[in-house]
């Protein structure tokens, strides 16, 4: 779990620890107590940051004037610490502000402070509808940009759709293995998650076939000993310490890697850059 990247007093790093712990044991999934780790490692970055300090009670930290500073500087993208495909500076998206908000205010809340932000509505636009969902899977799913790579093309749209259809993330996703789908499943095609069984659609069900027909094609030349990654490099890496590098299929494809692919082959498609989340096949 994600912990503070700055030195701070034992009460302030010891009470998010306790509201992490907190979450877990009333049953918050990983990812969202990952994403209330990382809102509130940059706020108290930010904060410490502004103030030109090394550390700050966390009553003092739990401050609304400083937690709305810090969520204009976030919308303005100044909080960022990674390049994104719009550059650096690109403005927030409306529902990373509000779970920034969300993070601050269960925090506040489970420290007994009487502090809150309010809350803005979800913004739809961070999402696709689900026709327009279907539509974006289809075409990348048959697809291929100039200057792509046809095999990491259709496992990009075979990742999306299995994002699509399951709800959940690519680091959720990442470590299933081939021997989890199974698309001859009756009446449904289905993929073994960590909670279980879940079928999937016609149209997911098809992309993956498509991604496991040319998954099949690279690791034939792995003579037999395909571990039976379900995401796997589409084509070798760059050579480390002067060994050569593993050959597709005998590691598998790293998150960074299926992320920037979609957002690379998306960006090409679809005109704008879509995390893989933003596409549902249905209403939530």
């Amino acid at each position: 779990m994600p912990q503070p990247s700055r030195s701070l007093p034992a009460d302030t790093s010891g009470a998010i620890s306790r509201f992490l712990d907190a979450l877990e044991a009333r049953g918050y999934v990983y990812e969202t107590r990952r994403l209330r780790a990382h809102f509130l490692n940059e706020y108290l970055d930010y904060v410490l940051g502004e103030e030109q300090a090394t550390a700050l009670p966390v009553d003092e930290l739990m401050d609304l004037t400083r937690a709305e500073s810090w969520i204009a500087a976030a919308a303005a993208g100044r909080t960022r610490r990674r390049n994104t495909l719009t550059g650096p500076d690109a403005v927030a998206a409306g529902n990373s502000q509000r779970v920034r908000i969300q993070t601050w205010n269960s925090f506040a809340e489970y420290l007994g402070l009487p502090v809150r932000l309010e809350t803005p509505p979800a913004v739809h636009g961070d999402w696709l509808e689900p026709e327009e969902s279907h539509k974006l899977l289809r075409t990348l799913a048959v697809k291929r940009p100039a200057g792509s790579n046809a095999a990491t093309a259709i496992r990009t749209a075979a990742v999306a759709a299995l994002v699509a259809a399951t709800g959940r993330s690519v680091p959720d996703l990442h470590r299933l293995d081939v021997a989890h789908v199974d698309l001859e499943h009756r009446p449904f095609p289905q993929v073994l998650l960590d909670t279980g069984p879940h079928p999937l659609d016609k149209d997911t069900a098809g992309i993956l076939r498509r991604w496991l027909d040319v998954r099949a094609g690279i690791t034939q030349q792995l003579e037999g000993s395909d571990p039976g990654y379900l995401w796997i490099p589409t084509k070798p890496g760059r050579p480390r310490g002067g060994e050569e590098p593993p050959k597709p299929g005998l590691t598998r494809a790293a998150v960074r890697t299926l992320h920037s692919a979609h957002r690379n082959l998306v960006l090409q498609v679809f005109g704008a850059p879509l995390r893989p989340g933003a596409l549902l096949l249905s209403r939530p």
